[in-house]
């Protein structure tokens, strides 16, 4: 059916000095970084909460995204947990802090890698992997549990969704996905060649890609043909790209998008869910997207 907050300047960089390595031969970088163009383009939708980054505890590998006041967690809201890979699989995911922090608005915490001084000898990391994503649930547990955190008892660590951008789609949030602690996963311009790998996933699955100017198009939509024993939504977003709208004040749109996707999922919220159900469908009806659906 048819139907920046992060600077462009910041996510060129990491784009430019990581995300080729980890793209098909004959992919260029203007295919790579086009975006949907901002004049024009829905702006992102905070959610009621103001947030904050900071590092982890005891980990300089993992920055965190959260609501500033912590006051109406558990007993008022949920705090589910969203770890994020990059574009490139970069090790460095505050480029995508604008997005993050508007997820975190929506009472989320939000966890991206950090590079890390490497020691004496060694080489710095410039690639994540989806054991980056592991630890950073693991960290979270232990945070959630651990006497004089400020997280302690505020993180709900048993709905998690892993996502991740190109790279940090097909190679980390896929392969994380895996792991029985995590809940959905978002494959985000992105998806695996061999769809057969998406067998092993076990909760419902967002695919989100830029349209057919986005290099992604055919292989998402052949990972949902090929998707049909969990819940999945396929969303391409019209002249949107390889790039989107990451680059966007908040992220823009793809905020907007992947915010209700866990807000419905993990928050149960009906009005969220109405972006992807049924035939009206907000994404359904709206003439910029092309959508498809199965089981939800």
């Amino acid at each position: 059916m048819r139907h920046i907050t992060t600077s462009l300047s910041i996510l060129t960089f990491f784009l430019i000095s990581s995300c080729t390595s980890a793209q098909p031969p004959g992919i260029t970088m203007e295919m790579i970084m086009r975006t949907l163009p901002l004049e024009g383009a829905p702006l992102a939708e905070p959610g009621p909460y103001a947030v904050t980054q900071e590092a982890a505890f005891d980990n300089p590998g993992f920055i965190v995204f959260r609501p500033v006041d912590l006051g109406a967690f558990p007993q008022q809201d949920k705090m589910p947990l969203l770890v994020w890979g990059a574009g490139g699989c970069n090790i460095d995911g505050r480029s995508y802090g604008g997005i993050l922090s508007t997820i975190a608005s929506h009472g989320f915490i939000a966890m991206a890698t950090l590079p890390v001084e490497p020691a004496e000898g060694e080489e710095a990391r410039r690639n994540a992997t989806a054991d980056d994503m592991l630890n950073a649930i693991s960290w979270a547990e232990a945070e959630n549990a651990r006497d004089g955190s400020h997280l302690q008892g505020k993180i709900d660590v048993d709905q998690i969704s892993a996502m991740g951008v190109s790279c940090g789609g097909f190679r980390m949030a896929a392969v994380a996905g895996l792991d029985p602690r995590v809940d959905s996963v978002g494959i985000l311009n992105s998806g695996v060649a061999d769809a057969t790998e998406l067998a092993g996933l076990h909760g419902p699955i967002l695919l989100l890609n830029g349209g057919e100017v986005d290099f992604m198009y055919d292989t998402a939509r052949e990972n949902f043909e090929a998707i049909n024993h969990v819940p999945v939504f396929l969303g391409a977003r019209e002249n949107a790209g390889h790039s989107a709208t990451y680059p966007h004040p908040g992220g823009g749109e793809f905020a907007n998008v992947i915010s209700d996707w866990l807000m419905y999922q993990f928050k149960g919220d009906e009005d969220a869910g109405k972006t992807f159900k049924g035939a009206d469908c907000r994404l359904c009806t709206n003439p910029t997207w092309e959508t498809d659906a199965k089981g939800l």
